[in-house]
């Protein structure tokens, strides 16, 4: 399993992809293995306000629903309409066509206590938890 060295990760499994004063988020490759079949994604309606670490999307496998957390605080101002009607994304593509929302940063810095695809590839590692 691979994680894309352009971005940073979370211990929730969450990826953020800076994009100017934005940031691309999505789940990494591991969270969707260990979901399975993602069959549902609630996402955040644009305009909502993020917390650091606050959950603001839900993923629903045949085996969970989990929360999809904010990597850094701010305002959502995109989402990836594409997944109401094929979620099964997440599974197939879940570092690129499956981003899920895009926050306008309130600020940057809180990138900062992210970790880098090789920290994260050793979380995951040792179990993911």
């Amino acid at each position: 399993m691979s994680f894309p060295a352009d971005r940073k990760y979370t211990n929730s499994h969450e990826w953020a992809q800076v994009e100017g004063g934005r940031v691309r988020v999505g789940v990494t490759s591991y969270a969707q293995e260990s979901l399975g079949d993602v069959i549902h994604i609630d996402l955040p309606s644009v305009g909502t306000k993020a917390k650091a670490g606050g959950p603001v999307a839900e993923i629903e496998s045949v085996k969970a629903v989990s929360d999809i957390y904010a990597p850094v605080a701010g305002v959502i101002v995109e989402v990836n309409d594409a997944l109401a009607d094929a979620p099964e994304t997440v599974n197939s593509d879940p570092h690129g066509a499956a981003w899920l929302f895009v926050i306008e940063a309130a600020d940057l810095g809180e990138l900062d206590g992210l970790i880098d695809a090789d920290t994260y590839a050793a979380h995951v590692a040792a179990g993911g938890h």
